[in-house]
């Protein structure tokens, strides 16, 4: 069980990288967009972007988990994995499939992990906003 639970701890921090790369590549893109457009369209497609790269993000984090369980054994095939660990990541917990008992504490880790990951991604959406809405030339202050 504390195998399994130091590579459960592993597979949270390639999470934690994945993330960390892919915001930081994320709000590298967005510095070098000039002030963004406050129009309708513009700031849909910016979000639209956005979201589509997190959860492209969260995807991949999703098939590191699943390729570790079929790895371990854990799951019969790929399929039944991923959609296994993407219910576990995001918490729905449909309960349809279920770990073998020695990886059930990975699969708490798996949607502690999610959860972390999911309000980092909307944290990086609320930056986004203020920003959009803090004119770079107040040094971010309001008043």
């Amino acid at each position: 069980m504390i195998s399994k639970l130091l590579v459960a701890w592993t597979l949270m921090g390639v999470c934690v990288g994945v993330h960390a790369g892919g915001v930081s590549a994320a709000m590298a893109w967005l510095s070098r967009l000039r002030q963004p457009s406050q129009k309708f369209l513009p700031m849909t497609w910016l979000f639209t972007r956005v979201a589509a790269w997190i959860i492209l993000l969260h995807l991949v984090e999703i098939a590191v988990w699943g390729s570790f369980y079929v790895w371990q054994g854990a799951m019969p095939d790929l399929q039944s994995a991923v959609y296994f660990s993407a219910v576990t990541y995001t918490t729905t917990g449909y309960g349809d499939l279920v770990l073998p008992t020695e990886f059930r504490l990975a699969g708490g880790v798996e949607a502690l992990t999610g959860i972390l990951m999911c309000g980092w991604s909307t944290g990086f959406f609320f930056a986004i906003v203020s920003r959009m809405f803090i004119p770079a030339h107040t040094g971010g202050r309001t008043t």
